[in-house]
C-alpha cells in the first residue's frame, strides 16, 4: 500500500515533473519537489501563487478548524516573502455538514483573510457523496508584489545563517494533543498536556515569514511541514544545490512537545511542524530579522548555516531526507484506538 502523506520526490519524478503543459516565459518559478510556491511574471509584477488541500477537522471545533485551515493555505505563499493578496477556493463538502457548521467555516475565513488583506476573488461550494473530512476541497492562494521583494525557495547561499523558528512538531504537538487529550490523560501530567495544546494556535508560519522578510535581508525560506525540520531543511538545501548544517541544541523547542512525542512514539525532528519557518539569512540580517521576530513574540535562533556542500548534516553527522512523516501513521493508529 503506498504511503500516505506527499508523493516522495521519485514520485514526483516519474509521473509529474515531465508533464507540466505548456511551456510559458512568463514562468519565472515552477513545480519542484519540495518547493512551497511558483512564480509568474505578469506586467513585471511577481504573481506567487500555491495550491493546497482545505483541511477541515471537526473535531477541534468548526472555528478552531477553519483558522488552522486558512492559514495552512497562507503559509506557502507568505514564504515567498509578499503578503498574502487573494485566494481562490473550492469546497467540496461532506454531505453531512449542516449550513450553520459551514457558516463558521467561512465566516472564520473571511475575518483571517480581512486580517490580512486577502480578497477572495473565486471559488466552488458544493456537498458531494464520497467526500470526508478532513480533505474537503482544495485552494490557491496568491500574492502580489515587486520581484526585488521576492524571497526564492531556491534563494539559499553559502555562509547564509539558518534561522528556526517555533521549532520541531509544531503541527504533530498541536493536532494529536487536542484530538487525542482523552487517551493521554491516564498517563501525561495534566500540565504538559495543557502546554501540548497551547502549540494549536503556534501553527502558522505567516507572521514568522513576514516579519522575517521585512527585517531581512532574506535569500529563502521553507515552512517545515511534512518530515519537520528535517525535511524542510534538505528540501532547501537541494533546492539551491548548497549544504545546510543544522545544530540541534540551539533550535527553541516549545513546551509540551517532547512531551507529546514521547507519548505517540514520533522523532519530533521529523514529524509535520506547520507553524515552524526555516530561513536563509544573510548575515548581516541576523540580528535584525532575529530582534524582529522577537518584537513580535516568535520564539527564534541561529541554529546553523548554509555550506559549499551538499545535503543535510545535522550534529556532524549527514542525514538523509527522512522520506515518511510519522505523524500519519501515528494519527490513523491512535483514530482507531479512540474508535475502540
Amino acid at each position: 500500500m503506498p504511503e500516505l502523506g506527499k508523493v516522495d520526490r521519485d514520485f514526483f519524478g516519474e509521473y509529474i515533473y515531465p508533464n507540466l503543459g505548456a511551456d510559458r516565459e512568463d514562468v519565472t518559478l515552477g513545480p519542484q519537489h519540495g518547493v512551497d510556491f511558483g512564480v509568474v511574471d505578469v506586467g513585471e509584477k511577481a504573481v506567487a501563487m500555491a495550491t493546497d488541500p482545505v483541511f477541515v477537522m471537526p473535531s477541534l471545533g468548526f472555528e478552531r478548524a477553519a483558522w488552522f485551515a486558512f492559514h495552512i493555505l497562507m503559509s506557502d505563499v507568505a514564504v515567498s516573502g509578499l503578503p498574502p493578496t487573494h485566494l481562490s477556493v473550492d469546497f467540496n463538502l461532506p454531505p453531512e455538514i449542516t449550513n450553520e457548521e459551514f457558516q463558521t467555516v467561512w465566516e472564520t475565513f473571511d475575518a483571517e483573510a480581512r486580517e490580512l488583506g486577502v480578497s477572495v476573488v473565486t471559488g466552488h461550494t458544493g456537498r458531494y457523496a464520497g467526500c470526508n473530512y478532513p480533505m474537503v476541497g482544495g485552494a490557491t492562494a496568491i500574492s502580489v508584489g515587486e520581484f526585488d521583494q521576492l524571497v526564492r525557495p531556491d534563494g539559499a547561499q553559502v555562509g547564509d545563517r539558518i534561522v528556526v523558528t517555533k521549532g520541531p512538531a509544531i503541527e504533530a504537538t498541536g493536532l494529536l494533543s487536542i484530538q487525542f487529550e482523552s487517551l493521554m490523560e491516564a498517563e501525561m501530567d495534566a500540565d504538559d498536556i495543557a502546554d501540548a495544546t497551547d502549540r494549536f494556535y503556534d501553527m502558522s508560519p505567516v507572521k514568522d515569514a513576514l516579519t522575517a522578510a521585512a527585517a531581512g535581508p532574506v535569500n529563502a525560506m521553507h515552512d517545515a511541514t511534512e518530515c519537520g525540520i528535517y525535511g524542510g531543511l534538505y528540501e532547501m538545501a537541494r533546492a539551491a544545490d548548497v549544504g545546510v548544517e543544522l545544530e540541534t541544541e540551539k533550535v527553541p523547542i516549545q513546551p509540551g512537545v517532547l512531551e507529546v512525542c514521547d507519548f505517540f512514539g514520533i522523532d519530533p525532528w521529523i514529524s509535520i511542524s506547520e507553524g515552524t519557518l526555516l530561513a536563509a539569512v544573510d548575515p548581516d540580517g541576523v540580528d535584525d530579522v532575529l530582534d524582529a521576530l522577537d518584537a513580535e513574540g516568535i520564539p527564534a535562533a541561529d541554529a546553523g548555516v548554509v555550506t559549499a556542500g551538499s545535503g543535510l548534516v545535522v550534529d556532524g553527522e549527514p542525514t538523509d531526507h527522512p522520506g515518511v512523516d510519522p505523524f500519519w501513521g501515528t494519527f490513523e493508529e491512535y483514530m482507531g484506538k479512540l474508535q475502540e
